[in-house]
């Protein structure tokens, strides 16, 4: 089962169940999902749905910090709610070892050098890894493998 039609599935399961944190998190990803096949009038796949998870889960990461500053914690706690939600459906993410390895043998294989190569081997990390590792972990190993 695609990642797509899994989300649907457990929609349904979750108003069965009467969790309304699930299904409206859940049904705020497939706006987006819809979104996409609407607007650019094509399937999605599965590539595409973990861009929209990793997406949503950035902002709700960003969101907290900022109800964190405010002293709001109910949101806070709402937010992360949300983020274990859309964390279940992604990649498990690598290790600080596994993401280093993995761009050394990118490095090796462009025969980049300096930090001038930096945007080749952050392009062809991201095709890589895709999901499995946050951009910004990439970029700080890919600056300390450089630099």
């Amino acid at each position: 089962m695609n990642l797509n039609a899994q989300i649907k599935s457990d929609i349904k399961d979750a108003m069965r169940a009467k969790d309304t944190q699930k299904r409206d998190t859940l049904r705020n990803i497939q706006v987006a999902v819809k979104d996409i096949e609407v607007n650019e009038r094509r399937e999605v796949t599965d590539t595409d749905v973990e861009a929209i998870l990793v997406k949503y889960a950035k902002q709700r990461e960003d969101a907290m910090a900022q109800f964190k500053e405010a002293g709001r914690n109910d949101l806070v706690e709402k937010e992360k709610a949300e983020l274990d939600i859309i964390k279940a459906y992604l990649p498990e993410q690598m290790s600080d070892e596994e993401l280093e390895a993995t761009l050394k043998e990118i490095v090796a294989q462009i025969g980049a050098t300096s930090m001038k190569d930096m945007g080749k081997v952050m392009g062809a990390a991201k095709s890589a890894i895709g999901s499995k590792a946050d951009g910004g972990r990439i970029n700080l190993c890919v600056k300390n493998l450089l630099g």
